[in-house]
């Protein structure tokens, strides 16, 4: 099937193997999609992969949420002389646990992102040049609202299940919330209701780092001009230290030095902390549009499934149906396990089957996307359970 991943053995034992990136274009003026702001976005495309096949009753879709800095690449390669593959590759494949035998699989990427999905590198349809902050302002509801569409065009009335760590976690309660009668099962890995004060001003401060950027322009950077590759490193850089843990920093590279064995009493790059923060911000500018990182990242901020208070998260998941299994990590301080223990305190109290794991692990925030048995495990009994039901 045209888009669907292929088993290659040049692309090692159970990968998901060479995978076609999809697109779907929907909301065609007049019809356009409208946004939670009030706001009318059309038309819309919507980049996505599919892996493995959707079987004759359609029972066995899964769909994967990416987190900020994700994409529809999940698994798989899209040449053979791709060297990475997607970004939780390690999940995904025959025999993995999103067994493409079993499951039919789709990512895709969200809206306002840079990966083939409708953003601010996009053609505006009024202009004919990019929208840089012309582009409407998106929710984590509107994502998902999109996505809606997606998969009644690929013909997908209920998920066995909708999976996603952090900001994918949150795309995963919305679905849960807003499309009840559509997932049958929820797994929302390291992430919250609504994301912390600590969470949005580290978000801000990527933010400014950007906007700070004299090659940022107000985001009119797409044409002729060089993009911020600083401001949008910097961020990279920010954002990366939360993503770790105070141990696992400390396991890898404490306090050594890199090519020196002395302090060298200056401003150079010395500490080898430093450098791989340097690296993470040098790969990221190569892959990611700065004006999308703005977009996504406020879409988190927004994201509050109590509405700023106005309803209690015990009333917010009197509307799900779903089963959860809810995961988070020990040293997690972005998304600190308490925040998962919150949910599942109301998923309870609204007699909701769930399931909750803190798992040991000192890779912080970014665990989710490491391999861990624990995790795995769990994932795989879980979705085995409720496939044969």
């Amino acid at each position: 099937m045209k888009g669907s991943a292929k088993k290659e053995d040049a692309c090692g034992a159970n990968s998901a193997g060479l995978v076609e990136p999809r697109s779907y274009s929907f909301a065609q003026p007049p019809n356009e999609l409208v946004l939670e702001s009030g706001e009318k976005l059309g038309p819309v495309t919507l980049a996505y992969e599919t892996y493995g096949k959707l079987n004759e009753k359609k029972t066995n879709a899964i769909l994967i949420e990416h987190a900020l800095s994700g994409d529809a690449h999940v698994a798989g390669y899209h040449t053979p002389e791709d060297k990475k593959p997607g970004w939780w590759d390690f999940m995904v494949g025959p025999g993995r646990p999103f067994d493409t035998s079993k499951y039919f699989v789709i990512c895709s990427n969200v809206l306002g992102g840079c990966k083939g999905s409708t953003g601010p590198s996009s053609l505006s349809p009024k202009t004919g040049k990019p929208y840089g902050l012309d582009f409407p302002v998106v929710t984590v509801g509107d994502w998902v609202e999109a996505q809606a569409r997606l998969l009644d065009h690929l013909g997908i009335r209920k998920l066995l299940t909708v999976v996603g760590g952090s900001s994918g976690g949150m795309q995963a309660l919305e679905w849960a919330i807003r499309f009840p009668d559509r997932v049958k099962t929820a797994i929302p890995i390291a992430t919250a209701a609504k994301l912390s004060a600590q969470g949005i001003a580290f978000n801000e401060v990527s933010r400014r780092a950007i906007m700070s950027d004299l090659k940022w322009h107000g985001g009119n950077y797409y044409e002729g001009g060089e993009p911020p590759d600083a401001g949008l490193a910097l961020a990279r850089m920010i954002a990366h230290i939360t993503y770790l843990s105070e141990e696992g920093l400390h396991r890898k590279f404490g306090r050594k030095l890199k090519d020196r064995e002395k302090y060298g009493y200056n401003f150079s790059t010395e500490f080898q902390v430093e450098s791989y923060l340097h690296y993470q911000g040098d790969v990221f500018i190569r892959r990611f549009d700065a004006n999308s990182y703005l977009y996504i990242t406020k879409a988190i901020d927004y994201f509050d499934l109590t509405r700023a208070g106005q309803i209690s998260l015990d009333q917010v998941f009197k509307a799900a149906r779903s089963k959860f299994l809810v995961l988070s990590f020990s040293s997690d301080w972005l998304y600190p396990s308490r925040d998962s223990k919150e949910i599942v305190r109301s998923l309870k109290k609204n007699n909701l089957e769930v399931t909750y794991c803190e798992i040991n692990t000192d890779y912080g925030h970014d665990s989710f996307l490491i391999r861990n048995p624990v995790m795995e495990e769990m994932m795989v009994n879980f979705l085995a359970k409720n496939l044969e039901e």
